[in-house]
């Protein structure tokens, strides 16, 4: 307590003993504290403290004297440790005068506490150095009057420290605020709240409690105060109470929306014409106030400018105006000082205003000298970075502002005090301890100034400098500290302790400061009161304050002042002012004299900030629609809703025709595009992928970080359920969530969203909904638009209904960005799992889910589809029947919504059943279980998805009201009945209000496919009903699994098609995901594919079944049912897709295919004789012929002509109105490599091997230049787009300009080292870009042919080079088979496009500049995503090198030229994404029978291996074997295995389930052969190093490994009995092996050359071996002997082979004869001729007597072996066959072949007499439009275009040309091209299409019906 009382009594008021305990005090902290700083100053004290107690110790005894000495001798040893020596020694001298030693008291030991320090000396002399200390003469203290050395004032001014006195309650929340402070109030506890615990009021700290973790209550506040600052900055007049409402936010809001207000007050100065002094008042409080960092160097110079140029441009208005504008420079230059802003530029700004500030210490206003000459104070203060202050200043000041009377005032704090705990209490200080040095820089170091009794305008006058720095102004700046603090004690002790005290400069600043003290009501009265009491002290007070006249002028106005605005002090400044008058005191009288005339706005003084406005901003903008409440309440509500799921980030990638491999986690994509630019993110994937469910996750975690980052809305709208949502769709979305219409206005014109709009497929829509919605638009909803939709619903051209831009004009680059959602990985399977299992707590655990996925082959492929999985995983456990292993089962994707939809409804059920009912609701229940409530429940769902497709055309929604729908559909399902209640509480739907749909959109077409087709129905009409058995039992031939033969037969009751069937009334050709199911069930159901057939049948005698038959027929394409021989005469199918299909001799005469897709059908040898094919689409277009090869192309801007440049040396013109040539150019000697065209279409050039380029003239064909300057071939030739200059290039390495008007060459460009192949200009024609042999793209700058950049990246040549339209990339391609695309401005390659497998020739950008196309020497043209790089499309069918590629102007079309002397174009915007082969990607290399399988298996060197059904010859098994292919293959004898063999490896697959069981590992070289042992237990294998290994089958140990051979193994067998293995090798011998022991039996010799094959006898006695030395041997097998040598062939002889009985050897050579031997004789029986190449393949058939040839020439010969008679000739269509078998079953022969493209195909071979027919029976597809031998005579309907095509590709017979009734001229296909090209692509057929002519047909007919008018061509 003695510690307390001591400090906190004014130290001119202490006693001696009581000066000498406060010494003590000091001295004992300042030998215990670490801080140097702080002990330094504490010494400071405990000298101050001593010499006042040696004053009063003058009459004292000598005790207390040597109290005071040894007190004296303690400080300097402090001193001493200090390092500062000098001061110690002045202290002992003091002690010497006081008569007593100071050695003796040296030898006393320090205490144990005080520690050595470094020394601080220059780090307090840094400032005091720089101060000027010095006395002023003019201000020299008067001789004859004596002044204290401290001032004093009483104990009762300033006794203690205070706090800020409360202004305002707080609010609960949600609770509308009542002013703005209180609002202030509240952010800055939130923002405080940690460090202000331990201080906070309880009121504060309970509100705390309450309010900090309501995140939403934060938010309220903070858009609170946001939009305080919005209204604010749309006031046009800014009154002072406006500023003083956002000045009093301002140290409270976010260091954003602080600068936005701060450039708002810098704006509204500037921009005014007179000086806004409110304005500038706020800007100066704003400054005052700043929160740390919040104010930048660049801000602060800027302003200072600003108040420069203001000043100097003032003079002639009033001082107010020039006061204003110098405080408000005096805040920014502390605040410049306390940022340590440097380097101020003299000449402009620091000279000038220095200057101008100077020249106002002449001013006749004391009040503006004064702040003229602080301004001068601060600016001398930012060069030098002395002031120290910031933190102190900006952070306590910011509290006291903010929480005004709820923060305690720290007890018994004083100076000491505060300075002792700095470090501690203020960490978030920055340099604290260096502000209080500065302090004692301002109390000791600055002498003070004399008292004159000079008026203070007098003394500036003579001579008071302005351009030194002197100690008031830090003295000032520290009483600013305290004051904001509210460390009053310590302002007191400050202002009465400073040497600088008596400056009058410092008394004014301390005057104003008390004045704004007392005028604040902010500070309790009593603090006011002290105040004013100082301001008494200092008037009366002379001895202490001296007598300048100024200052006392300025105590009276300031008390005048104050008497009239002080709040409750009013009667107290009075009794001063009376006190003072009475006192008849001269000086004061002068003053009030003074005064009177003076207007007292004349000497500004800040007192309280003026009542807030009413209505304040606040009230302004919480009368304003709470938008956020209601966003709040939509937040709470989506979370809810979205609740625990199962989830699982997908993954995806980045087009549809990229790679799955190619993958990455979406949502990082999506929050690169939100923190982007990007406005549409297009995300796509197939029914069940889960778009959705990431949508709604996405809505959460953007909820969830709601107003944390961007403060953008997440808005999730499901499309279906808003009508119309192409207009105001949002708005539409609000309405629904109970926003109101001021709210949605609003939101419109202030915020922004994130809108994630979900199933653009499902609400059927084709608008651009970021169009149609304007959105980004003036006075528009300002959105980023997320929108998914299944992939397939969208065709090739998709892309126009997402972009921002209108479709007819090039979009801006960087807008739109998509993505595809991939299949689960199995890791993602597998976390799926884990998450479904801990969530859900099924039957089975995690291990029988994933032994499951082992064991069931078809499971694997489903679940990697999350809705799929989600089902699999729900209905699995029930689906197995007992007993059942789990790898016989075979699941499909239907069998799973069949299992999950019973599952769904008999949970239902007992849900029911468990529930209290009401009496009716349970006899309808129990009515409804009598009758079987599962079938029940599955009618209700088909009838409901059957009306929701009829009634709303599919769309899922249907809103139900009970009055208004009253009567119509709805009520059959929605009403109040009891049985439809409990049947909708039992379906698989969800409800929200008054909206009804389907759990998830798929369920609505299984729904609607289980109402075309429902296995239980038919079980029900055909077989007897025996048990309530489950739904696709394995007992049932509706079964989900596919089980037995597909020649099951099924006898259904007799019943024709239905009519009421949906099949009947809707065109579901462009529904996939509906077809899928139909697909499924048609495979796996034969009733079903017959009663599809019973739709077509019944098309051909009555048109009313044409829509059905469409859909019949699109249904059992799908399903890989092939038409080959059918008969289809008169069938009725328009608008069906048939598109991939394979119809090959099939008979369509009479046939209706208008609109019907077909393109890549297969229809060789098929009859369309007289059949309807208006509008029929084969998604290609004929081609050009020339008369040699093309070597370049291009089109006119407007499209009107296209230019070939031939290697003959001509250019020719075509018009592409007619397609009729119009010019010729001739004129070059070789080939013309290049041509472009002008702008304008008038002019062309032409770049040739021949040295030269020619500009033409098109009209003419007159040649206006020749160049000739190149010194070597000309490679490219480039228009600028001005049209105004020319570039060529050359073999020369240099790139010439020509100019076009004058024919001169205005620059040649030098730098490429080797050829140059390419050039183009920019967009712009700014720059220009080449390419060539040197590897290198280079840039060039059009105006100065500098090279600005050179792009290296390439490994060879580049040939070709593109500009993007937008500019900024380029395209480059060349010998490295790459493309590589160019940023132009950084040189950086961002892309790499690989595919082509050889050099690339040209690469073009569309004029969208989204796409790019290349062409190859591999004779393809790619199409790649200009922005993924995936490769969209492959265009084949050019012979040769494809050179040149372009776009046509629309971009839907290809051009390209080539060496073959065509010129083909392609659709590239008709086809859609069904685009598939289910061949293989190469050559099939072997094909195989599996007869214990009854499969085909073949084998392709693109890697694959693939697994057919034998009968249907639809795929089973897909294995993919490494990259360079299987070259062998050979399944086990038990034909559950196949071996294959490749480079490198021999792999053993597993048949039924496609894994791979073994992979053996030891071949370094390729494997040749591999077989298997006859009983399956060992492989034998052997490769091109002549190594034959034997391996272990089920463990694939190598058992030997046999290196006799000296060259390849081409071929090894293994003996009938399996003991013996024979190999031949290329070193000329056949060796055999034991096949136990790996010993070498014997080593037959004899051939001159390679061995070609081998072969056992079926007895295995004998071994047949073939070789390049043209001769066939027989071995004996025991002796080793050769017991037959054959001779006849004239070539190597390539195959061996025996007949199945062992009589015979057939041989095939290359002579292209195979030769028949008796094995007993030798004698060649009949020798077979006919092949016109070598034969490379012979097979027995299984009875022997047929025997099937293959030769390289790719024909198939099928020989009677007795008679040696060709009996049939098998011919490839488009690829030659490179591989046969034999299939064979108890009655029917088949031929199956592998052929070149990849195709495999089985042949069905009938014999009949001397007749043997060959019918196609299947074949794979691979893509591609076959019509050769197709019969179209007499066909109706087809342009002349499609008449073309078909001629071109091999179609007979003469269609009938509708036109030449009109005309006798016959139009040219090239005509109708032309007329095509104008025409938008026709989107695949809709119902009202098809129906708009049926009206007019006849009812029945049996006649093809001809058509006059067809309504397809109008």
């Amino acid at each position: 307590m003695m510690f307390v009382n001591v400090i906190s009594s004014p130290r001119g008021h202490l006693s001696l003993q009581q000066s000498l305990d406060l010494a003590n005090i000091y001295l004992d902290h300042a030998s215990k504290v670490t801080d140097p700083d702080i002990a330094l100053v504490l010494c400071h004290d405990t000298e101050v403290s001593l010499l006042q107690a040696k004053k009063a110790s003058k009459h004292a005894d000598q005790s207390v004297r040597h109290g005071i000495a040894t007190a004296y001798i303690g400080l300097g040893k402090v001193l001493e440790r200090q390092g500062r020596g000098t001061e110690a020694k002045a202290i002992f001298k003091k002690v010497e005068k006081l008569g007593v030693k100071v050695q003796d008291h040296l030898q006393v030991a320090q205490p144990s506490d005080l520690k050595s320090t470094a020394s601080v000396k220059g780090t307090v002399a840094s400032t005091a150095d720089t101060v000027d200390t010095q006395p002023q003469s003019n201000f020299s203290m008067r001789k004859h009057k004596k002044i204290n050395d401290f001032a004093t004032v009483p104990p009762h001014i300033f006794a203690e420290n205070v706090h800020p006195a409360a202004l305002t309650k707080l609010p609960e929340p949600d609770e509308r605020l009542t002013n703005t402070p209180q609002l202030a109030c509240c952010l800055s506890l939130l923002n405080n709240a940690h460090g202000l615990d331990d201080i906070l009021e309880p009121i504060a700290r309970n509100w705390l409690q309450v309010v900090e973790n309501d995140e939403d209550e934060h938010e309220r506040l903070k858009i609170l105060a946001t939009d305080v600052i919005r209204t604010f900055k749309k006031e046009e007049i800014k009154d002072a109470k406006a500023v003083s409402e956002v000045v009093c936010l301002a140290p409270v809001i976010e260091r954003d929306l602080f600068r936005d207000l701060l450039g708002s007050f810098v704006d509204g100065i500037d921009s005014s014409t007179l000086l806004d002094t409110h304005q500038l008042q706020g800007l100066a409080r704003l400054i005052q106030g700043a929160d740390t960092g919040y104010l930048d160097a660049d801000d602060l110079v800027k302003i200072l400018t600003l108040l420069t140029t203001r000043l100097q441009n003032t003079h002639q208005q009033s001082p107010q105006h020039v006061y204003q504008l110098t405080l408000a420079a005096s805040y920014v230059l502390d605040a410049m000082a306390d940022t340590k802003v440097e380097g101020l530029d003299r000449e402009t700004l620091h000279q000038p205003l220095s200057l101008y500030l100077d020249a106002l210490k002449g001013n006749a206003e004391p009040y503006l000298v004064y702040q003229a000459a602080y301004a001068c104070q601060a600016l001398l203060c930012v060069p030098d970075n002395e002031s120290l202050w910031q933190a102190t200043v900006r952070r306590t000041g910011k509290v006291i502002q903010g929480v005004s009377g709820l923060v305690s005032a720290v007890k018994g704090l004083d100076l000491i005090g505060f300075m002792d705990g700095l470090k501690n209490i203020q960490q978030g200080l920055a340099g604290a301890s260096d502000v209080v040095r500065f302090v004692v820089t301002a109390f000791d170091d600055a002498t003070s100034l004399s008292a004159s009794g000079q008026d203070f305008l007098d003394g500036v006058k003579e001579g008071f400098s302005f351009r030194r720095k002197s100690a008031w102004y830090p003295a000032l700046r520290g009483a600013d500290a305290f004051i904001r603090d509210g460390e009053f004690s310590s302002f007191r002790k400050l202002v009465c302790e400073a040497s600088c005290r008596l400056d009058p400069a410092f008394q004014w600043g301390v005057c104003q400061r008390l004045g704004e003290i007392a005028s604040n009501p902010v500070w309790d009265a009593r603090t006011r009161r002290s105040a004013v009491g100082f301001l008494g002290e200092m008037y009366q007070n002379d001895d202490d304050w001296g007598d300048q006249a100024s200052v006392k002028e300025w105590i009276i106005v300031i008390l005048k002042q104050l008497s009239s605005s002080a709040g409750g002090s009013q009667q107290y400044i009075e009794t001063l002012l009376q006190e003072l008058e009475s006192s008849v005191d001269v000086k004061y009288k002068v003053a009030v004299q003074a005064f009177q005339w003076k207007d007292p706005s004349t000497y500004p003084l800040k007192v309280a900030l003026p009542s807030l406005a009413s209505p304040s901003l606040l009230d302004r903008v919480q009368n304003k629609p709470d938008v956020e409440g209601t966003l709040r309440q939509l937040r709470k509500q989506r979370l809810k809703e979205r609740g625990i799921s199962v989830y699982i980030q997908p993954q995806a990638k980045a087009g549809l025709k990229a790679s799955d491999d190619q993958r990455f986690t979406l949502i990082e994509k999506i929050k690169e595009f939100l923190e982007s630019k990007q406005r549409v993110f297009l995300l796509l994937g197939d029914s069940g992928a889960g778009k959705s469910s990431f949508n709604q996750q996405l809505e959460c975690d953007l909820w969830n970080e709601y107003k944390k980052t961007t403060g953008r809305i997440p808005l999730y709208v499901n499309l279906p359920s808003i009508d119309k949502p192409e207009q105001d769709m949002i708005a539409k979305q609000l309405r629904k969530a109970a926003f109101t219409e001021p709210e949605i206005r609003e939101l419109k014109m202030h915020r922004k969203f994130i809108l994630i709009c979900d199933g653009y497929d499902e609400s059927q829509q084709t608008h651009n909904l970021y169009m149609s919605n304007r959105l980004n638009q003036p006075g528009e909803w300002n959105a980023q638009m997320l929108i998914s939709c299944r992939s397939e619903y969208l065709g090739v051209d998709y892309r126009d209904r997402f972009q921002p831009g209108d479709r007819n004009q090039r979009p801006e680059p960087g807008q739109f960005q998509e993505a595809v959602i991939t299949p689960f990985t199995p890791d993602q399977v597998q976390d799926y799992i884990k998450q479904y299992v801990s969530v859900h707590q099924p039957l089975w655990e995690a291990k029988d889910y994933e032994q499951a996925l082992e064991l069931i082959p078809s499971l694997k492929e489903l679940v990697r589809n999350p809705f799929l999985m989600t089902l699999s995983l729900e209905v699995l456990p029930r689906m197995m029947d007992p007993g059942e292993h789990l790898s016989a089962a075979h699941v499909t994707r239907v069998g799973l919504y069949d299992h999950f939809v019973e599952h769904w409804l008999e949970r239902g059920k007992k849900r029911l059943s468990e529930k209290e009912l009401s009496p009716q609701a349970k006899a309808a229940f129990e009515s409804l279980v009598d009758e079987g409530f599962t079938r029940n429940g599955v009618d209700f769902l088909k009838r409901l998805a059957v009306s929701i497709y009829k009634e709303q055309d599919g769309q899922p929604i249907v809103s139900y009201s009970r009055f208004k729908d009253e009567g119509s559909w709805k009520m059959l399902f929605f009403s109040r009945e009891d049985e439809k209640q409990l049947l909708r509480e039992a379906c698989p739907l969800t409800r929200s209000g008054n909206q009804h749909r389907f759990i998830h959109r798929s369920l609505l077409e299984y729904g609607l496919a289980l109402a075309i087709f429902d296995p239980h129905d038919w079980k029900e009409k055909i077989l007897p009903v025996t048990g309530s058995g489950r739904r696709g039992s394995t007992s049932s031939a509706f079964s989900f699994r596919v089980h037995g033969s597909a020649n099951e037969v099924i006898y259904p009751a007799d019943q024709g098609p239905d009519v009421n069937s949906p099949l009947y009334w809707r065109y579901f050709v462009n529904e996939p995901s509906l077809l899928q199911f139909l697909v499924e069930r048609a495979q796996q159901e034969p009733i079903f594919r017959q009663q599809l057939r019973g739709y077509i049948e019944h098309s051909k005698s009555d048109p009313k079944w044409r829509t059905a038959a469409a859909n019949a027929i699109t249904v059992l394409v799908r399903a890989d049912v092939q038409f080959n021989s059918a008969e289809l005469r008169g069938v009725r199918i328009p608008g069906a897709d048939l598109s991939y299909g394979v119809f090959e001799a099939a008979q369509l005469q009479d046939a209706d295919l208008r609109r019907v897709n077909l393109r890549g059908t297969c229809l060789h040898q098929a009859d369309l004789s007289r059949a309807q094919m208006a509008a029929v689409r084969f998604g290609e277009l004929p081609y050009l012929q020339e008369d040699a090869g093309v070597m370049s192309c291009v089109y006119s801007l407007d499209g009107n002509s296209l230019v070939l440049g031939l290697k003959s040396g001509k250019v020719k013109v075509y018009s592409t109105s007619s397609w009729e040539q119009v010019q010729t150019l001739e004129g070059h000697t070789e080939r013309v490599r290049s041509v472009a065209i002008s702008p304008s279409g008038g002019l062309i050039v032409s770049g040739s091997w021949d040295d030269t380029a020619r500009l033409w003239n098109v009209d003419t064909g007159t040649c206006i230049y020749t160049w000739s300057d190149h010194e070597r071939d000309v490679n490219c030739v480039a228009f600028s787009p001005r049209g105004d200059t020319v570039a060529t290039v050359s073999d020369d390495r240099k790139v010439r300009v020509w100019d076009v008007r004058t024919g001169d060459c205005r620059m040649i460009l030098i730098g490429h080292t080797r050829e140059v192949w390419g050039v183009v200009y920019s967009p712009k024609a700014d720059r220009i870009a080449s390419a060539g042999n040197d590897k290198t793209v280079r840039l060039w700058d059009m105006e100065s042919g500098i090279c600005l950049r050179t792009m290296n990246g390439h490994s060879d040549t580049v040939y070709g080079i593109t500009y993007s339209p937008q500019g900024d990339r380029i395209a480059s391609g060349g010998s490295d088979k790459t493309i590589r695309i160019w940023d132009v401005e950084t040189g950086r390659c961002c892309g790499e496009l690989v595919g082509h497998s050889e050099p690339i020739y040209t690469v073009t950008f569309s004029l969208q500049g989204d796409v790019i196309a290349s062409s190859s020497i591999d004779k393809s043209v790619r199409i790649w995503d200009a922005e993924s790089g995936v490769c969209r499309q492959i265009l084949t069918g050019h012979s040769s090198v494809a050179r040149c590629v372009v776009f046509s102007p629309r971009g839907d079309h290809i051009t390209c030229g080539s060496e073959d002397c065509t010129v083909r174009l392609w659709d590239v915007g008709f086809g859609g994404a069904r685009q598939f082969t289910t061949g293989h990607g190469g050559t099939v290399s072997s094909v195989k029978y599996l007869p214990q399988s009854d499969q085909i298996i073949s084998c392709s060197k693109d890697g694959s291996i693939k697994l057919f059904d034998a009968e249907a010859g639809v795929g089973r098994q897909v294995l993919t074997s490494p990259k360079g292919g299987a070259s062998t293959i050979t399944y086990s004898p038990q034909g559950d295995m196949v071996a294959s063999g490749s480079s490198g490896a021999l792999r053993l697959w597993n048949v039924e389930t496609g894994a791979c069981q073994q992979t053996f590992t030891g071949h370094t070289s390729d494997v040749l052969a591999v077989t298997f042992s006859p009983r399956g237990d060992q492989i034998a294998s052997g490769d091109r190093g002549g190594i034959v290994r034997l391996w272990v089958m089920t463990s694939g140990v190598c058992l030997h490994t046999i290196t006799a051979h000296t060259n390849w193994v081409r071929s090894i067998v293994y003996s009938p009995e399996g003991n013996q293995i024979a190999s031949g090798s290329d070193d000329e011998t056949v060796r055999l092996w034991d096949a136990k022991t790996g010993a070498c039996l014997h080593t037959l010799s004899g051939h001159d050359s390679w061995i070609r094959d081998i072969a056992y006898s079926p007895r295995g006695d004998m071994l047949a071996s073939v070789s390049s030395d043209c001769t066939m041997r027989l071995w004996d097998v025991q002796s080793g002997e050769c017991r037959q040598i054959s001779i006849g062939h004239t070539k190597r002889v390539q195959v061996v082979v025996y007949s199945p009985k062992g009589c015979q050897v057939v041989t095939g050579s290359d002579d292209g004869s195979v030769r028949i031997w008796d094995v007993d004789s030798g004698e060649c029986l009949p020798t077979l001729t006919g092949h016109t190449n070598g034969v490379t393949s012979v097979v027995y058939s299984s009875s022997g007597h047929l025997i099937a040839s293959l030769s390289k020439d790719g024909i198939v010969r099928l020989w009677d072996t007795t008679s040696g008679q060709c009996r049939a000739l098998v011919e490839s269509i488009n690829a030659p066959i490179r591989s046969i078998a034999w299939y064979t079953t108890s009655d029917v022969k088949y031929l199956v072949a592998g052929d070149e493209d990849g195709s495999v195909r089985m042949w069905r071979v009938d014999e009949d007499g001397d007749e043997c027919h060959v019918r196609l029976r299947w074949r794979t597809v691979n893509g591609e439009l076959v019509v050769t031998g197709t019969l179209i005579q007499d066909v109706h309907g087809l342009s002349q275009i499609d008449k073309q095509l078909l001629k071109q590709r091999g179609a007979t017979g003469e269609p009938i040309d509708h036109l030449r009734t009109a005309t006798k001229n016959v139009t040219s296909m090239v005509s109708v091209l032309s007329a095509l090209k104008q025409q938008p692509t026709r989107a695949p057929s809709e119902p009202s299409s098809i129906e708009t002519f049926t009206v007019k047909q006849p009812q029945q007919t049996e006649q093809p019906v001809e058509w006059n008018f067809d309504p397809y061509l109008s």
